[in-house]
């Protein structure tokens, strides 16, 4: 895993809280694997999208700027890291991390921590083995995603290894996703061209200056070339682009 890719969320993560809004299906598919399971850990918590109520719920995050933007009420949250939990061997019955692996500076060691504190782990994460040449806004705008996403998202053989046998379920996206993450827009591709929806895209951090493939989706748009070439997209409700809920420990 290359560090240089690592996105320091004090820098990056103001205005979450409005961009990453909970998407409800997504939620309801969350909410099935933890089964109301406490207590709970989410790791990777940041302003709680995802997050069970309290009582039983405990979080933390590395980032001060996320845990500022926690919603009223929500569960109690420490600051501090994946790699270096502060809780004691299998404190917790599960440990929830939502879109959280390709931050941490060292993955494996992070899992075996999560396999330390808990004896379920439920991740909601991407499957670097998806073929990106679905997703149009890497296959034709922004290549350099392909290689981002190897170095960053840990294979799912790694999962396997350090947290034995995985329930891994499909997550479509909906057209109409609410949560901002990547591939949330796929279709309504003039959002992309919103610098504070990019705001909310941790990849767009870490990328190469986008600006001339932006121009080009622009001019595309512009054009009608986009819709032509993508018509397919406009008879699709969702769409399955690598998004994963992976369950371990039954």
């Amino acid at each position: 895993m290359n560090g240089a890719f690592r996105v320091v969320y004090d820098d990056i993560g103001k205005g979450y809280a409005q961009r990453r809004r909970p998407d409800a299906r997504i939620a309801r598919a969350i909410e099935r694997a933890l089964r109301s399971s406490r207590p709970l850990l989410n790791v990777g918590a940041g302003a709680g999208s995802y997050e069970p109520s309290p009582p039983g719920v405990v979080a933390i995050d590395v980032s001060a700027t996320m845990l500022a933007q926690r919603f009223a009420g929500a569960a109690p949250a420490v600051r501090g890291n994946a790699m270096r939990l502060p809780f004691a061997d299998g404190q917790f019955e599960t440990a929830l991390a939502v879109l959280t692996l390709h931050h941490w500076t060292d993955p494996r060691r992070g899992l075996e921590e999560l396999a330390r504190v808990s004896r379920r782990q439920v991740l909601f994460t991407f499957d670097p083995s998806h073929q990106h040449d679905e997703f149009w806004l890497v296959r034709d705008y922004l290549p350099d995603i392909f290689r981002i996403d190897a170095d960053i998202h840990p294979p799912f053989d790694t999962l396997r290894e350090l947290l034995g046998p995985l329930d891994v379920q499909v997550v479509p996206v909906p057209e109409d996703c609410t949560d901002g993450f990547l591939c949330a827009y796929w279709k309504r591709p003039e959002s992309y061209l919103d610098p504070e929806v990019r705001r909310s895209i941790s990849t767009f951090a870490v990328l190469p200056d986008p600006t001339q493939a932006l121009e080009a989706l622009r001019r595309d748009l512009e054009d009608g070339s986009f819709w032509q070439r993508n018509a397919a997209l406009l008879d699709r409700e969702s769409m399955d682009y690598g998004y994963r809920l992976v369950i371990a420990g039954g």
